[in-house]
């Protein structure tokens, strides 16, 4: 009977050893589950930290006030700085505001000019607004200066020789005049003999134009929707110009090169020929005349 005994103790021993096991497990998956449960936490904390949704309409609006402070032509992707939380909506904005500009009665307009964007008043306008500012308006560029802009802007870059051969007449104080107005700047030196400095046109003279870029250039036949009528008649290098263009390896200046002097001396107008001095005069006297006269 002992032996019958001792077996059911092992049976009850062993029950109790597997209770005490499946014990250990579930408490084991109890405190599993209450650690995994806070992971889900930073998830949600990362959806609730998006941005917020931003409206068309919003977009279209803070697009115009971002127009109006700048001063300058402003391209998209300083928009899209601006703007980041609704930067797909930059571009359709831009269009509805430009529709709505070209509405009739409207004195403003959105031009894309310069690679950016600008409002601007119509050129109806222009006049009544002129005499708001007591500042005189700048002084027109000369034929001279129009014939040299435009010999730039199709050739460039190019050098003060190169442009003066092209025109066949002597253009460095016309070059001094673009230089001071900002339509033209020195991109750098040519890689020839001498490194003469090398001149194109500017963002200055994008807007001044209203071209987009330097691609919107017309063809050379069509030049006067740019620079006139007059300037195209005067202009008469426009073959010459045609197959003037070559590739042109361009030098950069050193960061403490100052070309003041060398531009000084480039773009000195040329002295002007002595006058012959008159021949001298010789004084006569007057003639005697009768006294019964």
């Amino acid at each position: 009977m002992a032996p019958e005994a001792g077996s059911s103790q092992g049976e009850e021993g062993t029950v109790a050893e597997t209770e005490t096991a499946a014990s250990s497990e579930d408490e084991t998956e109890a405190v599993t589950t209450e650690v995994s449960e806070p992971t889900e936490a930073p998830g949600d904390s990362v959806e609730a930290a998006a941005p917020p949704a931003i409206s068309a309409d919003e977009v279209r609006a803070s697009v115009e006030a971002l127009l109006y402070a700048s001063a300058d032509p402003l391209p998209v992707g300083a928009m899209k700085k601006a703007l980041r939380e609704g930067k797909e909506l930059i571009v359709p904005a831009l269009q509805s505001l430009r529709e709505s500009y070209e509405e009739p009665g409207r004195g403003l307009q959105l031009i894309e000019v310069a690679g950016g964007w600008q409002i601007t008043t119509r050129p109806e306008y222009h006049e009544r607004v002129a005499r708001l500012f007591s500042s005189p308006r700048p002084a027109r560029l000369s034929i001279q200066a129009l014939e040299t802009l435009a010999v730039i802007a199709y050739r460039q870059p190019a050098t003060v020789p190169e442009i003066i051969e092209l025109r066949g007449v002597r253009s460095a104080g016309v070059v001094r005049t673009l230089l001071e107005r900002k339509l033209i700047k020195i991109l750098g030196r040519k890689k020839v003999v001498g490194h003469p400095l090398l001149y194109g046109t500017t963002k200055e003279f994008l807007v001044r134009f209203g071209l987009k870029n330097l691609k919107e250039l017309p063809q050379l036949r069509d030049m006067s929707e740019v620079f006139g009528d007059e300037v195209a008649q005067h202009l008469e290098v426009l073959e010459t110009l045609e197959h003037a263009k070559e590739v042109v390896e361009i030098e950069p200046l050193g960061d403490d090169e100052t070309v003041d002097a060398e531009v000084a001396a480039e773009t000195e107008p040329a002295p002007a020929a002595p006058e012959a001095e008159p021949p001298a005069e010789t004084e006569s006297e007057p003639p005697v005349r009768d006294e019964a006269e």
